[in-house]
């Protein structure tokens, strides 16, 4: 998979609001329009340094967006000035400008886009306009959690929202056997049952049969007995 920065820089044009980007190896990659900060966000959390009794360190776009192996990235610097202002602090020394990652910020965004995707929600697929107002925000954390981290984002939006963390919600369920394994088991033993019963039916066959046989003999005796007599 090419990083982001690649697909960025590589040349493309847009459909419907794609951009569809041919690569050389032949491949072709196709991709809808995001939000830069969904990109950014992870990137600007590990920068800022943060520790527990302290907010973070301020550091310049150049600091923060150079990633070692990772030379593609420094394509998102013009996105990166013009969209991370939404959720950074920001310290401007002369002609310098040095960013820190700002959790109360960050919040008030993923609020905005609770907000907006829970009105387009219903727009889309009928099903979720036939949720109550839970449900519908639910789903709406459910999908956001797709495009950022449980930790710390989700878990600080579902708290302020009075929600539990969407893979925390499932209840724990036991495992019992599969209906084919309870078919598979049940056959066999009939299977079985009926073995033992064919065998036991021609045991009596059999055992019949020398009965069977024995009288005959007896009868052929008798009469053989009787013509000697005669004689």
């Amino acid at each position: 998979m090419r990083e982001v920065g690649d697909l960025v820089s590589s040349k493309g044009q847009l459909y419907n609001g794609s951009l569809c980007c041919n690569i050389s190896d032949g491949c072709i990659y196709a991709a809808t329009t995001i939000d830069p900060v969904f990109l950014l966000l992870p990137i600007f959390e590990e920068a800022r340094l943060k520790k527990a009794d302290c907010p973070g360190k301020f550091r310049s776009l150049d600091e923060i967006i150079f990633i070692d192996g990772y030379p593609g990235y420094q394509h998102l610097l013009p996105l990166a000035e013009n969209c991370m202002q939404v959720v950074c602090e920001i310290k401007e020394i002369g002609s310098s400008k040095y960013f820190r990652l700002d959790d109360t910020k960050v919040l008030a965004w993923l609020y905005c886009k609770v907000s907006k995707l829970k009105q387009t929600l219903p727009l889309l697929d009928k099903n979720y306009a036939a949720q109550d107002e839970n449900d519908a925000l639910t789903s709406t954390v459910s999908i956001l959690g797709e495009y950022v981290k449980d930790e710390p984002w989700l878990r600080l939006l579902c708290d302020n929202l009075n929600l539990n963390l969407p893979n925390e919600k499932a209840p724990k369920v036991e495992v019992f056997p599969c209906a084919t394994e309870s078919n598979v088991g049940s056959s066999t033993s009939l299977q079985e049952k009926s073995r033992s019963d064919k065998k036991s039916n021609r045991t009596g066959k059999q055992a019949k049969k020398v009965k069977l046989e024995t009288e005959s003999q007896n009868i052929k005796e008798m009469f053989c007995r009787a013509s000697r007599s005669r004689s």
